[in-house]
């Protein structure tokens, strides 16, 4: 493994453990020119699960993409990285239940904003707005009022 640091091509590893259900093995690596400590994640390879946008073409699934999404509608709230890393980490697995090589853009879109609204209102509003691209406050007003509707049904 090579250091990101120094570009050595020589790491110890410092530590291992299971996660994501034993599905994967996280490393916590030490090169062994420069010390620099840093993790890396083995996975078992799995076929690749394919998105299909809006306007047809493809691309391979990234959780990274999606984790980049949730950042960005939780920033300034009290969401911590590591519950927006299992909610990346459960979209993948229901994806793959499904069994399909391929899915459309619209069902990831609609997994993120679900497990959003269990987290946090103000990110979930925040992702809706622009994976819906609101094109008028009268729509943005309509989706506050979904919103308090299914709370008044939760309480």
């Amino acid at each position: 493994m090579r250091c990101p640091a120094c570009q050595f091509n020589g790491t110890r590893v410092v530590d291992s453990r299971p996660v994501d259900d034993n599905k994967e093995i996280r490393r916590r690596r030490e090169c062994e020119s420069c010390s620099y400590r840093f993790t890396t994640f083995e996975r078992i390879e799995e076929t690749p699960l394919i998105v299909v946008k809006k306007d047809g073409s493809r691309e391979e699934f990234s959780r990274e993409k999606i984790l980049r999404g949730l950042i960005r509608a939780c920033e300034k709230r009290p969401v911590p990285l590591s519950r927006l890393e299992e909610i990346v980490i459960e979209i993948e697995k229901q994806l793959r239940r499904i069994g399909n090589a391929e899915v459309h853009s619209d069902a990831v879109g609609e997994m993120v904003m679900d497990h959003l609204a269990k987290v946090d209102e103000v990110a979930y509003v925040r992702f809706a707005s622009v994976y819906r691209q609101f094109k008028d406050i009268n729509v943005f007003i309509q989706e506050l009022k979904e919103i308090l509707h299914r709370q008044s049904d939760v309480k």
